[in-house]
């Protein structure tokens, strides 16, 4: 029996899915069903009863699952205590961020950080929202920028920052570049490249919403998953994009970056940053970067 087979047992009696469970776990469904046969072996009985068509907790299963929190938790604040006194000797911070965040907060903040900490190094990983608050959780990272989720982990402490403004990336040779701003409808049966929407459900979502506010209905020729590729699509030729405007910071050649309409944008916010740690924890570093985030709030959200 061991910590990770303990986890895993909580998180499928919690969302009685081995799926969702893997998901919440960041892990493989089934890696996640050898840890739980594991420790049903180990403990010799039955923790959870499996049908085809639902996972449900077996009499032992559900006795157990309260002790099994407990020291869990108490695994956790040891963990913390051990991870805080080794922060004090090393000074590193590790922060998470989303692409357009790591374009475009993050270098900002950094430089502002280190105007105040110059001897912390500070380690950053770029990912998606779905791959960053696992990390966070398993406490791998100690910040992270990203989109808020619809179902929030109740673990997680959630600050919401800004909105980030919608742009249209465009070939810098198309007949629409010369404009200074544009309309959804100038974009009617252009064919667009949208990212998908299992891995980044607010970028794709901001496309078609803007359509359906608008009552049109968009011309998808493309999905891709990272916005770098959609940019780089973008500069091929293959279609236009309608991305968050830190994307214009990749610096890619032959797009050009043009601003949606005042009407357009004064429509309800799609395009939603916030800043995540972990609920209860202490971390000096952690709280020093997001005390100057509050300070100077409003002049990285007027970039965005």
């Amino acid at each position: 029996m061991d910590l990770t087979q303990l986890r895993c047992f909580v998180a499928v009696a919690e969302e009685l899915h081995f799926g969702r469970a893997a998901r919440r776990l960041d892990m493989l469904p089934s890696a996640l069903g050898r840890h739980i046969r594991r420790l049903e072996d180990s403990v010799g009985m039955p923790l959870l009863l499996r049908t085809t068509r639902n996972v449900t907790l077996s009499q032992d299963g559900a006795a157990l699952l309260d002790n099994v929190r407990a020291l869990l938790a108490q695994a956790d604040v040891l963990d913390q205590q051990f991870r805080d006194r080794g922060r004090r000797r090393s000074y590193v911070l590790r922060v998470g961020a989303i692409d357009t965040a790591a374009a475009g907060l993050v270098p900002d903040l950094l430089h502002d950080f280190r105007e105040q900490h110059a001897s912390v190094t500070v380690q950053l990983v770029e990912d998606k929202t779905v791959r960053l608050l696992p990390r966070l959780l398993s406490g791998r990272l100690d910040l992270a920028f990203v989109r808020p989720p619809e179902n929030l982990d109740k673990r997680i402490e959630l600050l919401e920052l800004f909105h980030e403004t919608p742009v249209v990336a465009l070939p810098s040779r198309h007949r629409l570049a010369k404009r200074r701003h544009l309309t959804v409808a100038a974009l009617l049966d252009q064919p667009l490249i949208v990212p998908d929407r299992g891995s980044r459900p607010h970028s794709h979502d901001l496309t078609m919403k803007l359509f359906e506010r608008a009552g049109l209905k968009p011309t998808i020729a493309q999905v891709a998953e990272e916005k770098q590729t959609i940019v780089n699509l973008v500069a091929a030729k293959l279609g236009l994009a309608i991305v968050p405007r830190w994307a214009s910071r990749f610096a890619v050649s032959g797009v050009r970056f043009i601003p949606l309409t005042q009407k357009e944008t004064a429509a309800p916010k799609l395009l939603p940053l916030a800043a995540a740690w972990l609920r209860g924890s202490r971390d000096p570093l952690r709280d020093e970067m997001i005390a100057i985030l509050r300070l100077r709030l409003s002049r990285y959200a007027a970039r965005a």
